[in-house]
């Protein structure tokens, strides 16, 4: 369910807009799945989002949130995997070929997937200049700086200029509640010691991600209380950022209770509060009831280049 009206975009636009009358070089835009964006969005212009499969009983679904659905509550083994190099490959030269210049192409955290280095794997091979970036982060925060990257690229930003827009990606936060550390401990996220005695107290963890991992930030013994924690996070993120901010609540299998939060955060938001299901590949590892918030500012400032390849 998408409820965002207006584009999160407009932080970047006065910096970069081109001088009318340039001519604008092409430049192709990649994300994965796990950007959690909103479905106008992936029509974009020169612009391509590969899924990330999950892997429901040893089956690969694809991206197929019923499948998902349907083998979490009957208990089955669901893993997810990153695309093949292959995939990378195919839509970067499809982008090559259709006019594109450059490309940028922003990922999900390597510490949580493969995903990046697949696509560095893929961009050694390609005509033109491919930058790949780790966002270092996932979902909503991840998504917000592809949106941003496309409207200054649309706007007439150089490739430099969409690079540090996508590593302000850092800068956004964001906080889950899991009702259950099981499917985090099957995928490989936490440790079983950590998923028995969570389990045996019940407690319903609050996860943020932070320097591209997973760190569980507080336990509480009930998820009515994790809501209610939910809700402070994103608050205290929003009055502590340094300016107006963008606000989006996240879920699987959680409308009603996306939608208490998004209400609750809505004053502190500049724009509507979106809602968003989470995208199958983060949903296989947090399982159902899941609810997250995610806080951006508008205006994010600048971020060193990381020391990674490109």
């Amino acid at each position: 369910m998408n409820e965002r009206t207006k584009s999160p975009r407009a932080g970047w636009l006065p910096k970069w807009l081109a001088p009318r009358g340039l001519a604008r070089t092409r430049i192709g835009v990649v994300t994965d799945s796990a950007a959690c964006l909103p479905a106008h969005l992936l029509d974009s212009e020169d612009f391509a989002c590969l899924g990330i499969p999950i892997i429901v009983d040893n089956h690969v679904h694809g991206e197929d949130l019923n499948a998902l659905m349907m083998g979490l509550a009957m208990g089955k083994p669901v893993k997810t995997s990153r695309p093949a190099p292959g995939e990378f490959t195919r839509v970067y030269r499809a982008l090559a070929a259709a006019g594109c210049e450059s490309i940028i192409s922003i990922h999900l955290s390597g510490q949580l997937s493969g995903t990046v280095e697949a696509a560095r794997l893929a961009a050694e091979g390609i005509e033109v200049p491919v930058k790949v970036i780790d966002s270092r982060t996932v979902a909503m925060p991840q998504g917000f700086a592809v949106a941003d990257v496309l409207a200054a690229r649309d706007a007439g930003a150089p490739l430099e200029m969409l690079e540090q827009i996508a590593r302000s990606a850092t800068q956004n936060s964001v906080y889950f509640a899991v009702p259950s550390l099981e499917q985090l401990r099957r995928g490989g996220r936490i440790s079983t010691i950590s998923s028995v005695v969570g389990n045996l107290l019940n407690v319903k963890p609050i996860l943020s991600i932070a320097d591209g991992a997973i760190h569980p930030i507080e336990k509480p013994r009930s998820f009515a209380r994790a809501q209610a924690r939910l809700v402070a996070l994103g608050a205290q993120a929003a009055t502590e950022a340094q300016g107006p901010v963008r606000i989006g609540v996240m879920h699987f299998g959680a409308a009603e209770l996306a939608t208490e939060i998004a209400n609750e955060l809505a004053p502190l938001s500049e724009q509507q509060v979106s809602i968003e299901s989470l995208p199958a590949v983060l949903a296989a590892h947090t399982g159902i009831g899941v609810l997250a918030v995610a806080v951006a500012p508008l205006n994010p400032q600048s971020e060193p280049e990381e020391q990674l390849p490109s």
